[in-house]
């Protein structure tokens, strides 16, 4: 027997507070025009929720941002996860040797903003901005970082990387490292409009941020690139 759908009452569609009646083409354009195949639709884009962006990894295989309601998947070769490995190693000695905070990997999230959560690749969080009993109990934690760090991946796009710098600093972060590996340098902000590059043979320092702390770039990628022992000696 077929079956008949009422439309008496049909589903209507009322767009986030705050949203415009724009194109597919703005939305991307709003989003630092990154790829399409980045942007997901389920849900509908403007009305993803912080869930939604927990329940990604197993729903779909991937790891989101939310940003503006709207999924993001986030970009990271393998290489990239090497190098942000490589970073977290170094800086979490330095930090838990000093007991300064704690660090988080690259599928940390943080919610920096409202309706947005970001998820650097690597982030120093000062005990100051923890709450006293440590950790926060949430899944993702409502804070920004005092160091963000973003490895550049194949799909990035400079109005992405701009739109997150700029998030970044209007949360409150102190200092952001943007990470090349085509190039092996590196970008160090203290604030949207300051930039400092570091080349190949350079050294990042944790300023007034993380004092004392040197991170040099040669060593980092040396450490990425590492080589399995000639046979015959010791591994």
């Amino acid at each position: 027997m077929a079956t008949t759908t009422s439309l008496q009452n049909p589903v209507s569609f009322s767009p986030p507070t705050g949203w415009r009646d724009e194109t597919l083409a703005d939305l991307v354009a709003r989003l630092g025009d990154i790829p399409l195949d980045r942007i997901r639709t389920v849900p509908p884009p403007g009305m993803a929720v912080e869930k939604d962006a927990l329940e990604a990894k197993q729903r779909i295989g991937r790891i989101c941002e939310l940003v503006d309601g709207v999924l993001v998947e986030k970009t990271m070769g393998t290489y990239e996860s090497v190098l942000a490995g490589v970073i977290i190693r170094m800086l979490g000695s330095f930090v838990d040797e000093r007991n300064l905070g704690l660090v988080t990997a690259p599928d940390g999230m943080l919610k920096i903003l409202p309706q947005l959560v970001r998820i650097p690749d690597v982030a120093f969080l000062s005990w100051n901005r923890l709450p006293p009993e440590g950790r926060p109990q949430d899944a993702i934690w409502s804070l920004a970082p005092d160091l963000a760090v973003e490895v550049l991946s194949e799909g990035n796009t400079p109005g992405e990387m701009r739109r997150k710098l700029d998030e970044y600093f209007q949360s409150g972060a102190r200092l952001v490292w943007y990470i090349d590996p085509k190039t092996r340098t590196a970008r160090v902000f203290t604030s949207p409009e300051s930039a400092t590059e570091i080349d190949s043979q350079g050294v990042l320092d944790g300023g007034e941020v993380l004092p004392g702390f040197r991170l040099p770039l040669a060593e980092v990628f040396a450490r990425a690139d590492r080589k399995p022992p000639e046979p015959g000696q010791p591994s």
